[in-house]
């Protein structure tokens, strides 16, 4: 009787090994063929424009954010003030000058 039961687990383990070896290797197969792979690179492709559709859109919030921040910050947008009123503080860029050539050269 003993060895009847054990008979009987090893013919089920090897039933349910074969079955998941065969479910892997069918998903293999679908993956690597040409329909599997087209597949796989459409997907990619439309995640890849998805993503520099949000890249483009997110540059552009932010590029209007600093605009709008320049903006403010040189007064753009104001009218000059009148003769009697005292003057909008305004910000003063700072540059740095370089007096290399363009090869890099010191001489």
């Amino acid at each position: 009787m003993k060895r009847l039961f054990w008979l009987g687990v090893g013919a089920g383990a090897g039933v349910y090994a074969t079955h998941r070896v065969k479910r892997k290797v069918t998903r293999i197969a679908q993956q690597l063929s040409p329909e599997g792979v087209a597949m796989r690179a459409v997907a990619t492709g439309q995640s890849t424009g998805q993503r520099l559709r949000y890249f483009a859109t997110d540059v552009r919030t932010a590029m209007h954010e600093r605009e709008e921040e320049l903006r403010e910050a040189i007064r753009m947008d104001q009218a000059p003030p009148e003769p009697g009123e005292p003057r909008p503080r305004v910000l003063r860029a700072r540059y740095t000058v370089i007096d290399d050539d363009k090869d890099g050269d010191r001489s």
